[in-house]
C-alpha cells in the first residue's frame, strides 16, 4: 500500500482526469445542451479514428496558498501515441523533467533531473494503462482522458449540464466554445471547427476548493500523420542513470517542494 500511494503521488503529473455522466440541465438560449454534447462526440469520435498522434502543449495548475494567495505554475510537454498500446509523453517544468515509455507491457517513469527511473509491469493498452494508474493509484491526471479511445463517454461522466458557448478562436483557429459543469468541477473545451475537430484548449475549475483553482491545457500542436517506430516507445537509459524502488522515485509533481493543490502544507 506504501508504494502505491507513493507511486500515485510521484506520477500525479502524468496527463492529470477529471472524470464526468450526462444529466443535462436547460441552458440560456445561446447555450444548446444538444449542441455541446454532438460538437463533443464528433470530437471524441474523430480522435478515436487517428491511429497516430503528436501533441505538444503548455499546462498550468493554479494553487491556493494557506494565505489565499493564488498561485501559477506553468509547464509544457509531449505526447506521442499509436493505438492501442504505445505512449511517450514529456512534462518540462521549473521543478521537474519527467518522462514517460509505455510499450505495452511496462510503463517506465523517468526524472531526468535526478537520473533515475522506475518501472511498473502493466500489459495492455493505453486505455488499461490510464485506468489503472487511476483506480489502483488514485491519479488525477486531466488530459489524459483526451488520450482514452472513447474521449466522450469519459468526460460526459457526471456532467449534470453541457452549453454550446458559440465560438472562439485558439492561435489564430477558430474553434466551438463548449461548457460542462459537474457537482466538483466546471469544464470547458475549445474544438477545431471544421473538418478536424480537435481539441485546442481544455479547463478545469475546481469548485469545491477556496478561490476555484484551475487547470489550463492549451494543445499548440495536435498532428495526427504522425509517424513512430517501436524504438520510438522504448526506454534506454542515458550513462549514470539508474534504476530505483517506486518508493524511492523523486517527486515529480510540477510544484515547488512542501506546495500541493489546495492551499495544503
Amino acid at each position: 500500500m506504501r508504494t502505491q500511494a507513493r507511486l500515485g503521488h510521484i506520477l500525479g503529473w502524468l496527463t492529470p482526469v477529471v472524470t464526468m455522466t450526462m444529466a443535462l440541465s436547460s441552458g440560456p438560449s445561446w447555450g444548446q445542451a444538444n449542441d455541446a454534447t454532438r460538437i463533443l462526440k464528433t470530437m471524441s469520435d474523430f480522435i478515436a479514428m487517428q491511429p497516430n498522434v503528436s501533441i505538444t502543449f503548455d499546462a498550468d495548475i493554479e494553487v491556493i496558498t494557506p494565505d489565499v494567495q493564488k498561485i501559477q505554475f506553468t509547464n509544457s510537454g509531449t505526447v506521442l501515441m499509436s493505438r492501442p498500446d504505445k505512449l511517450r509523453a514529456t512534462r518540462t517544468g521549473g521543478y521537474s523533467d519527467v518522462e514517460l515509455f509505455f510499450d505495452g507491457r511496462t510503463a517506465t517513469f523517468v526524472s531526468k533531473d535526478d537520473k533515475v527511473y522506475t518501472r511498473l509491469e502493466t500489459p495492455g493498452s493505453i486505455d488499461q494503462l490510464i485506468g489503472r494508474l487511476r483506480n489502483e493509484f488514485s491519479l488525477t491526471a486531466p488530459g489524459a482522458d483526451l488520450l482514452l479511445s472513447n474521449v466522450f463517454d469519459d468526460l460526459m461522466e457526471g456532467a449534470i449540464d453541457a452549453k454550446h458557448i458559440g465560438l472562439g478562436v485558439i492561435d489564430g483557429v477558430e474553434c466551438e466554445h463548449l461548457a460542462f459543469r459537474t457537482l466538483e468541477v466546471d469544464w470547458q473545451i475549445w474544438i477545431e471547427a471544421g473538418a478536424r475537430p480537435i481539441p485546442r484548449k481544455y479547463i478545469i475549475t475546481s469548485k469545491t476548493v477556496t478561490a476555484a483553482p484551475q487547470y489550463t491545457l492549451r494543445i499548440k500542436e495536435w498532428r495526427t500523420d504522425a509517424q513512430a517506430n517501436t524504438n520510438s516507445f522504448t526506454f534506454a537509459p542515458a550513462p549514470g542513470t539508474r534504476q530505483v524502488a517506486a518508493n524511492e522515485f523523486p517527486r515529480a509533481d510540477e510544484l515547488p517542494d512542501g506546495l500541493v493543490m489546495g492551499g495544503q502544507k
